[in-house]
């Protein structure tokens, strides 16, 4: 890809400054705009629960894997068809912004659940594994690129794997996107199952309240 954006080259590692500089935005925008206008809609507190949060970054992060599909293809087009003409740099921004997206609901998600449920006692712990869960996920991504080289080399007519070698107009990247679009989507879905079964603290202590108010009006009467 032409690393030459407006004119000036931008350093291909630096590319997952993008994510953090839409965060570094959004979020202030999510807490002073967002969230009281859910307020006002949703009469909760927090505007919306912490899960339907990470469950709103988790249907995000379909989205960039998606979108990364297409424009993988986009380029190992133009890079078959002009080779002396690739795609620009800036193509790439469009999935790494909506994976900053993700990420602001998500983390934030994250953090807040684990700081507000946790046990007093556990608190400091409790949001420590926002953080163990997404280090986890990139050494798990890690390790799909070897499995799925490993499965793909064996029912591929070529008996190359999608991610074979260095040529990347040789590999399937695209294919492996779309792998990943269904591995979160099957995540999304884990996710909502085990979210509609959770129980806030909140709430079981306002029923508790509730009942305990019942049991003594049943008392008097």
């Amino acid at each position: 890809m032409d690393p030459c954006i407006f004119g000036k080259k931008f350093p291909s590692a630096s590319i997952r400054v993008i994510p953090l500089v839409f965060m570094a935005v959004l979020i202030p925008i999510y807490e002073f705009l967002v969230i009281p206008i859910a307020r006002k809609i949703t009469g909760n507190p927090s505007g919306i629960t912490q899960l339907q949060r990470v469950g709103v970054g988790l249907v995000l992060s379909i989205i960039p894997m998606t979108v990364a599909s297409f424009v993988e293809v986009k380029r190992r087009d133009q890079s078959i068809k002009n080779p002396f003409k690739p795609i620009s740099l800036f193509w790439l921004s469009f999935q790494y912004s909506i994976f900053g997206l993700a990420d602001t609901f998500t983390i934030v998600g994250l953090m807040e659940f684990f700081y507000k449920e946790a046990p007093l006692s556990m608190k400091s712990l409790s949001t420590s594994f926002a953080w163990l869960s997404l280090s986890f996920g990139y050494f798990l991504s890690s390790a799909f690129v070897d499995i799925i080289n490993c499965v793909t080399e064996k029912i591929t007519p070529s008996k190359k794997g999608w991610l074979h070698g260095d040529i990347l107009n040789d590999n399937n990247l695209n294919l492996f996107y779309w792998f990943l679009a269904i591995l979160s989507a099957i995540n999304l879905a884990n996710d909502l199952y085990w979210a509609s079964w959770y129980k806030y603290k909140e709430k079981q202590k306002l029923r508790q309240r509730i009942n305990s108010s019942q049991i003594l009006l049943n008392m008097e009467a």
